[in-house]
């Protein structure tokens, strides 16, 4: 038995609770709250109980290097995010486990290489424009909506070759819908089973049948098109794969592969882009400073690839958009293995969090932790920064395949906005945080043309 299996007190400190429904309601009333006051008031290690299912809430960042990095292979996504997930992306890389996985992964990293950023760079800003083109000086528009509807397009076309515009509508709505009925379902302690035909359940199975209609076209498409076993689109790299045994991939793998990156490769980033935007709208020095950049930087011409070494701001701006609003703002993983995290056993079956909400606005590794200040990321800050007290991408094996596709987006897209657009947000934010920090209705802003 290994050291990371000995030792270790029983149970972890807990708040109070109350008979049967345990943590729930509070939990339910403000998850981002309450996640925060339990970090702050039991230490590195708590537990509550939320639905029957007990967590271990982690609020150290040696102890999600530990689970995330060291001990990994003791830990799965496991039944509860299977749960919220399995449905819509199946075996897909985001829900996928052990070797499997590692195959998947493997087999889709092409499609991420350095050299293919560079190309993909072209499309995330001529997108932007695209969707500029259809704003009005002066009027007010559902921000995230635009967003959302942006960065599903870039999705489809840097890793799918395939222009979504005239379908993007329907794409969106489904998608939304998927990641509704997820993240609702995952709230839930007991849920209406999904053979049940309740309208929201006949919404959701209707949502998954729009994309497996569309996902089955993108594929058609690139089969009637000879796919080039050279390309490094994921359809082709998907399309052109043979096993051990010389056979191709089965066809639903194929589906829950092209649904996970276009369900995972868009919504995150959107939702940095939505914050980060609201932000700079509501903080005018930080947005000045940025336009400054853009200014003398870009001298009036539409960003690059070659650029974004000037660009040394809208990278800072964009990672304290992702801190102060991490898009993905828990973690939970599984143990399926005994371990030791801290002082305290985990039995396999037992759930773990961490949350990038807590870590990310921890007093003890930033000062005045709910400012908005990008230039707060200098090389030094980020050399003393504990690893895991920022880590919107997740860590270890299990990191985002598409970091740094996404960082690239982010800094094209928000450079090509505020380069000629100012906005002015309507009202503060409010968060339905699930699987995502998705906001609570609409983010309206008002944009104004520079």
């Amino acid at each position: 038995m290994s050291e990371a299996t000995q030792g270790g007190r029983e149970r972890p400190p807990s708040p109070p609770s109350k008979p049967v429904v345990h943590h729930t309601l509070r939990y339910a009333d403000d998850p981002l709250a309450f996640v925060t006051d339990v970090a702050r008031e039991y230490g590195p290690v708590a537990e509550y109980d939320i639905g029957g299912i007990s967590f271990y809430q982690l609020s150290d960042p040696e102890l999600v290097e530990h689970v995330l990095v060291q001990e990994n292979q003791r830990y799965i996504k496991g039944e509860l995010f299977q749960e919220s997930l399995g449905t819509v992306l199946g075996d897909g890389l985001l829900t996928s486990e052990g070797e499997f996985w590692r195959q998947q992964r493997h087999l889709m990293q092409p499609a991420f290489l350095p050299q293919m950023l560079r190309r993909y760079s072209e499309v995330m800003v001529e997108y932007t424009e695209r969707m500029l083109s259809s704003w009005e000086d002066g009027e007010t528009r559902d921000i995230h909506e635009d967003m959302m509807s942006l960065t599903v397009e870039i999705a489809a076309k840097t890793l799918f070759d395939v222009d979504i515009r005239e379908e993007e509508s329907a794409v969106g709505d489904a998608l939304e819908t998927v990641m509704d009925y997820s993240s609702t379902s995952m709230k839930r302690p007991v849920d209406v089973p999904r053979w049940v035909p309740t309208p929201r359940n006949r919404r959701y199975q209707q949502a998954l049948d729009d994309l497996t209609e569309v996902v089955g076209r993108i594929v058609t498409e690139h089969r009637d098109d000879d796919p080039d076993p050279e390309a490094n689109d994921v359809v082709s790299l998907l399309l052109t794969f043979r096993d051990d045994d010389g056979e191709p991939l089965p066809d639903e793998q194929i589906r829950d592969e092209l649904v996970t990156i276009l369900l995972a490769g868009h919504e995150t980033t959107a939702l940095a882009l939505t914050y980060t935007l609201h932000l700079l709208g509501t903080n005018p020095e930080q947005a000045a400073t940025l336009r400054e950049e853009l200014d003398a930087v870009l001298d009036g011409e539409r960003p690059g690839f070659g650029d974004l070494d000037d660009l040394t701001y809208t990278e800072q701006v964009v990672k304290e958009g992702m801190r102060v609003y991490p898009p993905v703002w828990e973690l939970i993983r599984e143990a399926a293995e005994p371990d030791t995290v801290g002082d305290y056993r985990v039995e396999p079956g037992q759930t773990v969090s961490v949350q990038q909400w807590v870590f990310h606005r921890d007093p003890r590794f930033y000062d005045d932790p709910l400012e908005f200040r990008p230039s707060r990321w200098t090389k030094a800050f980020e050399r003393d920064l504990p690893k895991y007290a920022y880590f919107p991408f997740g860590g270890g094996p299990r990191r985002c395949i598409g970091d740094r596709f996404a960082m690239l987006e982010a800094r094209l897209a928000l450079a090509t906005i505020a380069q000629s657009w100012t906005v002015d947000p309507t009202h503060e934010l409010s968060f339905d945080p699930s699987i995502t920090l998705r906001p609570e209705g609409s983010v309206e802003m008002v944009v104004n043309h520079r």
